[in-house]
Order: C-alpha cells, then structure tokens, then sequence
C-alpha cells in the first residue's frame, strides 16, 4: 500500500508516516495473538471475532477496562517499555476472569507526545504478550498523537478486553458460606496500583530520581526494575482449575487492596478472616512500609500485600485445589475462612 504525506499535519506535529510505520512493526505482535475466531486483519475499523458457542446453553459476555496508571511514570523515567502492555492487559484479564470468563479479545488505546515507530512497537509487544498469557486475541486498537498534550517521550495506555462464560458457570460468590476456604495466589510484586503513593515515599518527580537506581539487599534488582515487574496474569490458573474445583468466589486485589477488594466478591452476611501469617510479605513491601513509615492498615488498603487473586473454595476442596495451583505453577496460599457477619475483612 501506497501512504499519502501531509506536510501541514507534518508542521503541526502529526507524523503520518511514523504511524504508518508503526501500523507495519506492530502486525506481527498482533498476528502472534491470533487465535480460532478472529476475523481479518490489521488495519480496518473494527475488529471482529466470531465466537464458539456450540458448548454453550446461555452464552454471557464479560467486559473490562483498566490503563495503568502513574505505573508509566516508572517506565519513563526507565525508558523501558516492554512490559507496560502486560500490565494494561493484565488489569483487564484478571478482572474478567473474576466472573469465571474466558477471555477472547483485546483492544488497546495508546496516545503519544510524538509518534515513535519503534517505541509503539515496543509498547504493542508487551501487549501481544500479555494477551498471549491470557489467551486472547489482539484484534484491534488505536494510536493517537497528540503533540502538546503528552510531553515527547510520554504516552498513555488503556484496554479493553472481552471475554464469555456460559451462565450457569458465573462466579458470583451467590453460593459462598460460613466456613468457605480462601486461598490466595502470589503476586509477581507491586503488580499495578498505588504507584502515587510509591513515588511520594521514593520522592520520584518528573525529573527522576536516583532511588530507581538503588539495589536493596532484601531485592535481587534495582528498585526501578522491582517497580516494572509486570502484573501477573491468572486466567490459566482459574480456567484450568475451573475445570476439576468449584471456585466459588474471585477478586482481584487491585487499588484499595484487601480491604476494598476482598468484599466486592462476598455475599451480604459474610465476612473474610484472613490470617495475614500465612503467606509471605514480598521483600519490597517490607522495603515500602518501613520507608514510607506505613501503618499495617495503610499497606493493606493500598497494596497487594503479595497476593495478587484471592479466591473462595469450598473447605473439602481445599485439597484438591492447592494441588492444581501448584501444578499449574502457582504459589497458592491458604489465607483464611469465611464466617457469618457484616461484609468485611478481618486480618
């Protein structure tokens, strides 16, 4: 295809042919993400996915959207951009999968101070892997630049994704009782949330900071590579294990931590007691609390302590599911029960 130069957008700061460029790095991120039902190719208007339904009585679909936030600031000041699109899928994925959905496909937004081919191509690439770990498809997504609104070097990114579950196999928590077990499974660090906080703490500005240099005994890396570690991704571990236990209840320990999130998955009339000894506190937690003079309140209100998906199972299956989780790679920890009273969390 032949691309038509504007010099006039050209003079205003719109690079047409860098986005042109980009379109061409990036397809092959996209096409390693193509999975049955995906329709067409890069470069329409739409994406389109025709899903399998023959499986399926009551077909529902499953939605979410995240971005990553001030995470970014981290990335720019590392100027390492690889891994940031894993975060923005991973925000996404793991919410749906909450609801017991099988992601199918991704889209993504991404804005720029100045269209860069190859750090577009570097951005995409931590998407296509992101939704290679979740097993959905990268079917579509815009670049947009936006010359004196982002400053040159600085973006944004934010996703959709869409996922299915037959409805009869929602996770609701609807079923969880007294007595439930819950198990958490380990974080790959900070994952995405309260970088606002992080940076207050390391006094991290626009300008950087010397503390992303620094190497802590407690850590096998410099703060700032500790920081960029992606946010783990947990959709094989629930589909698979969805498969043999019945998972009763799931949240995502995101921004708000244990405190918000644990109590979005409980019925009315049930609470979380969780007995914060019995999973490790990663070691830039620990690093976090003492620097920023945290209370333990604070902390579980703001991070994920280490545990990035907490789940409800039914107490004879306890076994059985801790088994799977391993298997599957996983660090999964039995954290707590369920008791009768106001929704809630007590550690």
């Amino acid at each position: 295809m032949t691309y038509s130069r504007n010099d006039a957008y050209a003079e205003a700061g719109v690079d047409l042919a860098a986005g042109y460029e980009g379109v061409e790095r990036i397809k092959k991120h996209v096409e390693s993400t193509l999975i049955p039902g995906v329709m067409g190719s890069v470069g329409g208007f739409g994406g389109m996915f025709i899903p399998d339904l023959n499986d399926m009585d009551e077909p529902v679909l499953v939605s979410g959207t995240d971005g990553v936030g001030t995470k970014l600031k981290i990335a720019f000041l590392m100027d390492k951009h690889d891994t940031i699109g894993i975060d923005c899928v991973a925000m996404c994925a793991n919410d749906i999968v909450c609801s017991g959905a099988k992601p199918l496909f991704f889209l993504d937004y991404l804005a720029l101070g100045k269209n860069s081919p190859e750090l577009v191509e570097s951005i995409v690439s931590g998407v296509a892997d992101g939704c290679r770990s979740s097993g959905c498809a990268l079917i579509g997504g815009e670049t947009a630049e936006m010359p004196g609104f982002y400053k040159p070097g600085e973006y944004d990114i934010a996703g959709f994704c869409v996922g299915i579950v037959d409805k009869k196999n929602i996770i609701d928590g609807s079923s969880v009782k007294p007595g439930d077990a819950i198990i958490g499974l380990a974080s790959s660090g900070v994952h995405s949330n309260g970088f606002s906080l992080i940076r207050r703490i390391f006094d991290i500005g626009d300008k950087g900071s010397k503390a992303l240099s620094v190497r802590y005994d407690e850590l096998s890396c410099t703060l700032g590579e500790e920081l960029l570690k992606p946010t783990r991704i947990y959709v094989s571990a629930v589909m698979n294990l969805s498969s043999s236990v019945r998972i009763k209840a799931i949240s995502h320990i995101t921004g708000g931590g244990f405190y918000e999130n644990i109590p979005r998955m409980l019925p009315d009339g049930i609470r979380a007691r969780i007995d914060i000894h019995s999973f490790p506190s990663l070691p830039i937690f620990e690093i976090l609390k003492k620097k920023g003079n945290l209370s333990s309140h604070d902390m579980f209100n703001t991070f994920n302590m280490g545990l990035g998906l907490v789940m409800v199972v039914d107490s004879s299956d306890v076994g059985a599911a801790m088994c799977r989780l391993t298997n599957l790679g996983e660090h999964p920890y039995l954290i707590g029960t369920c008791i009768e009273g106001e929704s809630g969390v007590d550690l």
